[in-house]
């Protein structure tokens, strides 16, 4: 921990945490991407249709598992910067239960109400069935869902950071050869593309589970997984449930969003749904770069704080912005020199692709804008201020997102709609870079 936590060099702190966290949401990113790429084989818009459609829904899953997993790993780190290793470990373990629990709560009430979520997703008549087959197999493997993502955040936190990336990559490459199997070979469908997603993050689980215990017997406190160490208390709960259900609203938030989002791109048909589906999946390689590169460094920025460097902490987050903001820079250039062959590598109809490449080239002028907006999230986080990072996602995906949708779209139609995220993520990093100046100005107190 020491050479990750306490290194010197900047830059060199950066990559050893943001790569291995970059590489995670690299592996997650193609996975996502193969999902895609497998069910596009069918050459069934209406089934590309009720992958994109279920994709919130799978987020909102996962943000469950930001209450324990986000929330536990803010606590730990600033725990460790204050030099409370044991307070550290019970933290840790009550975390994994509670994923656990409630994972098993969100798979009973997911299969009751399967229907009912499917249509509020934007399935219609034309891809329900599609959409029930995907999002039945989801549920069924939502506890090793939230476990395997709430792994990876308290992983980072006691300094597992390999142990972390590595359950990460373990997980979607087996969700990529399983898709490959039960897609191409077995030919089940969106049903397949959720099933390998599951068993994906069933393997990862293991994987995490077995690393506890190597570390347990190993006699490090920081991973205690046996039930004796469960012993929550009404302060250590409400530590980690003051950052958690904040982190947590930030992906619900977001997940609703894209349901509106899906709604109303719905209104223009399946053809246009899959084409914003697979420009989407594109475009969310340097949202998810930014994000891994944010979160990978948010418990050092979290260790930081706990332990009063103030000045170390601060010239981190602008280092990783600097950063994020060059990667952006570099991928929007991309998208738009070669939108149109990279929507041709899921596509086969003329029309379809170049309108996806034209999607792409709009939702790709935000990218340069993620380094501010994901680090300021995961720099709110990570000290502890919940309410501010919460801030950020409400004003993105309530107050500016949802209008944003509804008035585009009334001027703009389609391509309006489309337009909505780089419109509000400019905006957004202009108002995020003003919450930090005025979090400065106050001394980070």
């Amino acid at each position: 921990m020491t050479s990750v936590f306490e290194e010197k060099n900047l830059s060199r702190a950066i990559m050893k945490v943001g790569l291995p966290a970059m590489l995670g949401q690299l592996t997650t990113l193609i996975y996502n991407i193969a999902d895609t790429f497998f069910v596009s084989l069918t050459k069934e818009p209406v089934m590309i249709a009720a992958v994109t459609l279920c994709a919130p829904l799978l987020l909102i899953i996962m943000s469950i598992a930001c209450i324990f997993g986000m929330g536990g790993s803010s606590v730990i780190a600033r725990l460790l910067g204050e030099e409370k290793r044991e307070e550290s470990g019970t933290t840790m373990n009550f975390c994994v239960y509670a994923m656990g629990i409630a994972g098993m709560i969100t798979l009973a009430l997911g299969l009751v109400f399967l229907q009912p979520l499917a249509e509020l997703s934007g399935a219609d008549a034309e891809n329900i069935t599609y959409t029930c087959d995907y999002l039945k197999w989801i549920f069924m493997g939502a506890p090793f869902i939230m476990l395997a993502n709430g792994f990876v955040h308290l992983f980072r936190s006691v300094g597992l950071i390999k142990e972390g990336t590595m359950g990460l990559v373990l997980g979607n490459v087996i969700n990529m050869i399983l898709d490959y199997v039960f897609i191409v070979i077995l030919n089940w469908g969106t049903a397949g593309a959720a099933l390998a997603t599951s068993l994906g993050f069933v393997c990862a689980t293991i994987y995490y589970i077995i690393c506890m215990i190597r570390e347990e017997h190993r006699g490090n406190q920081l991973v205690p997984l046996k039930p004796a160490y469960f012993s929550p208390n009404a302060a250590m709960i409400r530590n980690v449930v003051s950052i958690g259900i904040p982190g947590a609203l930030i992906t619900v938030l977001m997940s609703v969003s894209n349901i509106v989002l899906n709604n109303y791109i719905s209104i223009y048909g399946s053809d246009a749904v899959a084409s914003y589906g697979i420009a989407y999946k594109l475009d969310m390689v340097p949202i998810l770069l930014s994000v891994g590169l944010s979160q990978g460094v948010a418990p050092l920025v979290g260790y930081c704080y706990g332990g009063n460097e103030k000045k170390r902490m601060h010239d981190l987050v602008k280092y990783t912005i600097l950063y994020g903001i060059f990667m952006g820079v570099i991928f929007t250039a991309v998208f738009i020199l070669l939108g149109k062959q990279l929507a041709a590598l899921f596509l086969q109809d003329d029309v379809l692709i170049e309108q996806t490449g034209f999607f792409l080239k709009i939702l790709c002028l935000s990218a340069p804008m993620l380094g501010v907006i994901h680090m300021m999230t995961s720099y709110f986080q990570a000290l502890g201020k919940a309410v501010k990072s919460l801030t950020i996602t409400v004003l993105r995906n309530a107050v500016l997102f949802i209008p944003g949708v509804i008035i585009l779209n009334y001027f703009w139609k389609l391509n309006g709609v489309i337009a909505a995220q780089p419109v509000v993520e400019i905006i957004l990093a202009v108002i995020c870079i003003a919450m930090y100046i005025q979090d400065i100005s106050f001394g980070s107190k």
